[in-house]
């Protein structure tokens, strides 16, 4: 089960999710993912059918730009498509961000920071991410912190 604790500036509480597969699947899901370590470039294809008999094809790919030789700060570009059965266009995402990890910040505590900009909304936004904690906020004002359990 994944459990997290969330408040962000949407919500009006401190709330708990917990997630757990349960019951009757709502969805069928294939996927097929290769990473290409020479060029840094992960694609994934990936076909869901779900409960409405709908089928679908998610396209998926992200290449890292290394700027430091251990690889900890990057520039990443990202890219996501969701189409039907008729390659009809539904939903697309793309990201370009910058990402930088920073290994034993302090004893046992990893740290990763991430400055990105989301091509297709124009919204810019920034993460932190320590260990167990997730701060994110965007240029529309919104932002969340998360824990997880």
């Amino acid at each position: 089960m994944e459990t997290s604790l969330r408040y962000g500036g949407d919500y009006k509480a401190l709330w708990i999710h917990a997630k757990e597969k349960v019951g009757a699947p709502s969805y069928l899901c294939a996927l097929l993912r290769y990473f290409y370590p020479d060029f840094s470039v992960t694609l994934g294809v990936r076909l869901k059918y779900d409960k409405s008999k709908k089928l679908c094809y998610i396209l998926c790919g992200k290449k890292s730009f290394p700027i430091t030789t251990n690889g900890h700060f990057s520039f990443n570009i990202k890219g996501h498509c969701d189409v039907d059965k008729e390659f009809k266009q539904r939903r697309s995402k793309g990201v370009v961000e910058l990402s930088w990890e920073i290994l034993n910040f302090q004893k046992e505590q990893d740290l990763r920071l991430k400055i990105g900009y989301e091509v297709f909304e124009q919204v810019p936004y920034f993460q932190i991410r320590e260990n167990n904690w997730t701060f994110n906020a965007n240029g529309n004002g919104r932002w969340n912190v998360r824990f997880d359990l």
